[in-house]
């Protein structure tokens, strides 16, 4: 997609399975399996949809995907199918991963910053991407890295911490620009430093909204996650912001959907909906 002096190309690293009970906490599931049906397990399939920015001298990625190093076990717990994953992605995309210059953390847990790292030859964990500069939050990475019993399975050390031993890490404390058009916005709530990318460009204004809104099913404000460590501070967020994205026509990305990319929030007689867009 051309969004103005910018393009945007959304990703897709498979398909992972989540407890539905777990992906939309208090909403019963007489509710929520009108919008995410389960499978036996009582898992809801989900997207994994990194996203590419592209200018006229940088391409950045934001997340990764889930990446290849879990093992058989987890394998199976997940239900991930990466029969089609980010390699395909960015092939598809005239992209590999040598060519990507930055790369933007939302937050660290294993479904978004899998793809950070890889094992090379001599099963060594190294970045994904030789060459790029990797950026997350300072207050997520502490919490990464001194993880307690709640976080612990979110965060995995062999995502990130490789990042750091190769001298590609760099950490920035607060909200604020990461290139032309691009800025990130601290939401908590889901962890307390999950942040959103906002992207402008000629008075248009694109969402990765990240764990936030992760898939479409999840945009009416108390639809939060048990997985969410502050919920309501994710519901006093996600309340005003959905309330900005309908009144300013925000285009949102979701990352977590296993069939819409972007689409627009809006609302008619009291109810809101998205309106997907063509992204090709």
């Amino acid at each position: 997609m051309q969004f103005g002096d910018l393009e945007l190309i959304s990703l897709f690293d498979g398909i992972f399975r989540l407890d539905g009970g777990s992906m939309f906490g208090v909403v019963p599931k007489a509710l929520w399996e009108q919008r995410a049906a389960a499978d036996e397990k009582n898992r809801i399939a989900l997207g994994l949809r990194p996203l590419v920015v592209r200018s006229a001298d940088k391409t950045m990625i934001i997340d990764a995907g889930i990446g290849d190093k879990m093992d058989a076990k987890n394998i199976t717990i997940y239900g991930i199918d990466r029969s089609r994953h980010l390699d395909h992605a960015l092939m598809e995309a005239g992209l590999d991963a040598a060519r990507i210059d930055l790369v933007l953390a939302s937050h660290l847990h294993f479904d978004h910053a899998g793809g950070f790292t890889i094992r090379d030859s001599s099963g060594a964990l190294v970045p994904r991407f030789p060459r790029a500069r990797y950026v997350a939050r300072t207050g997520e990475w502490e919490d990464a890295t001194h993880p307690h019993e709640r976080n612990r399975a979110s965060y995995l050390q062999e995502n990130f911490v490789p990042l750091r031993d190769a001298g590609v890490l760099e950490l920035v404390p607060g909200d604020g620009s990461i290139m032309p058009g691009v800025r990130v916005v601290r939401t908590g709530g889901h962890t307390m430093h999950h942040q959103i990318v906002m992207i402008q460009s000629n008075e248009r204004t694109a969402v990765f909204a990240a764990d936030l809104i992760p898939t479409t099913a999840h945009i009416d404000p108390p639809w939060i996650m048990a997985y969410d460590l502050y919920p309501m501070d994710t519901l006093a967020f996600k309340r005003a912001f959905i309330r900005e994205a309908i009144e300013r026509e925000y285009l949102i990305f979701f990352e977590h959907d296993p069939v819409v990319a972007a689409g627009h929030i809006r609302e008619k007689d009291g109810r809101k909906y998205v309106e997907p867009v063509s992204i090709s």
